[in-house]
């Protein structure tokens, strides 16, 4: 997917993202500050927030290819089971139970599947929104802080599927996540936003240990985290 001369003006704010390449099949993180235009970019990408100007080329993804989780889910008012096979009802596919069976066991859920999806702990509610989005095989995975304020098992839970999905079937994820630990863990290239622009993008290894720009510098020295060593 290639991003180029995009802008969005909100208030004060402007996102304008000059130029950026998401390549296929590769786990993407985006970091930045609060306010650097991270959501705003994931949701114009993910075509729920419209733009003013420039040209996303999905390079053959349709809206039907694409999902996105975030860090306070959305469930619909019935059982766990009808949550999850909802986004094989709308796209009108077969329902093989072993399947859904499958992804719940996953996610440790198998004995909530009928069980009303809000009364489920918040830990339990996005992992049942997580499998969601990838029960249908999306080609496209936005995930918005949703590694966030996790318990380090579902942290670890989370991690270990986008693994495994890459490592058996590779899709394109686009992850924003202030937990940088998780986001050199899993990604592949990272992004680094700020004032609304994607101004450097490096493997973990390079963004993290041998920054180039200073603004990821400045950035970086704010965390608590080291990733020298």
């Amino acid at each position: 997917m290639k991003i180029t001369d995009l802008k969005k003006q909100q208030g004060s704010f402007l996102l304008n993202v000059t130029g950026a390449t998401f390549e296929k099949g590769k786990v993407h993180g985006i970091i930045g500050s609060n306010g650097s235009g991270k959501t705003t970019l994931s949701k114009i990408i993910m075509g729920t927030l419209p733009y003013d100007s420039g040209n996303i080329d999905y390079e053959g993804l349709t809206p039907r290819d694409i999902t996105m989780t975030g860090q306070r889910p959305y469930l619909m008012h019935t059982n766990v089971y009808n949550n999850l096979v909802y986004p094989l009802k709308v796209r009108g596919e077969t329902i093989d139970e072993s399947y859904v069976d499958y992804w719940l066991e996953k996610a440790g859920l198998q004995d909530k599947k009928k069980q009303y999806a809000l009364s489920l702990s918040s830990g339990e509610q996005q992992k049942l929104s997580f499998i969601r989005a990838l029960i249908f095989r999306p080609k496209l995975v936005i995930v918005d802080e949703t590694l966030s304020n996790l318990d380090p098992d579902s942290a670890d839970l989370f991690e270990r599927l986008i693994l495994e999905q890459q490592a058996k079937d590779p899709i394109t994820w686009i992850t924003i996540s202030h937990q940088l630990v998780h986001i050199r863990k899993i990604c592949d290239m990272v992004h680094f936003m700020e004032k609304g622009n994607i101004i450097a993008k490096a493997t973990p290894r390079e963004m993290f240990e041998n920054p180039a720009h200073p603004s990821v510098i400045r950035y970086l020295a704010n965390t608590e985290v080291s990733f020298k060593g």
